[in-house]
């Protein structure tokens, strides 16, 4: 643990460090608040997913892969793996289930013939859109539930959550 010693030459300084402390304990309260309600909205939404006759869900780690390579065609197992912080050999499996589930696609690199590049099929994406649009009914009828102010604060909010989840990553 990594504690920083703070020389006090007057009365200022003193409240300059308990308020920074403050400030510290709060960040850290405000975000246990955030990462609950963003919890408890990725939950509902998953199990949404899960109990739609519309939607065929998959494991949570197997979801983000496809997502994952959706978002970034080509992708390796290597970065893939990377990204979502899994151990390559678990990701080589998900990627084989994904695969005999008509899902993902596995192609030889070009420069590489031992590297494998992952793509979403036609099916993948199709699955993908289900789960987007059962989760975005959901939350869209839950928003026309929230009064005018609410809806207009979760709107001003997105920017700021996904600066957020930018600055997280870079940590």
């Amino acid at each position: 643990m990594h504690t920083a010693a703070h020389i006090v030459s007057s009365v200022k300084d003193v409240s300059a460090v308990s308020g920074s402390r403050a400030a510290d304990e709060r960040a850290k309260a405000e975000a246990a608040e955030l990462l609950a309600a963003l919890g408890a909205i990725r939950r509902v939404a998953r199990r949404a997913v899960r109990l739609s006759p519309d939607a065929e869900a998959l494991p949570l780690a197997r979801s983000e892969l496809l997502r994952l390579a959706a978002r970034r065609p080509g992708i390796s197992v290597a970065e893939a793996a990377q990204e979502l912080r899994l151990a390559p050999n678990s990701v080589s499996t998900m990627v084989s289930k994904l695969s005999e589930d008509g899902l993902l696609s596995r192609d030889r690199a070009a420069a590489d013939g031992r590297s494998v590049l992952l793509t979403v099929t036609d099916k993948g994406t199709a699955r993908i859109e289900q789960w987007r649009d059962v989760r975005a009914e959901l939350t869209g009828r839950a928003l026309e539930r929230l009064a005018a102010h609410d809806r207009q604060a979760i709107t001003a909010a997105v920017p700021a959550l996904a600066r957020l989840a930018e600055h997280m990553e870079e940590l």
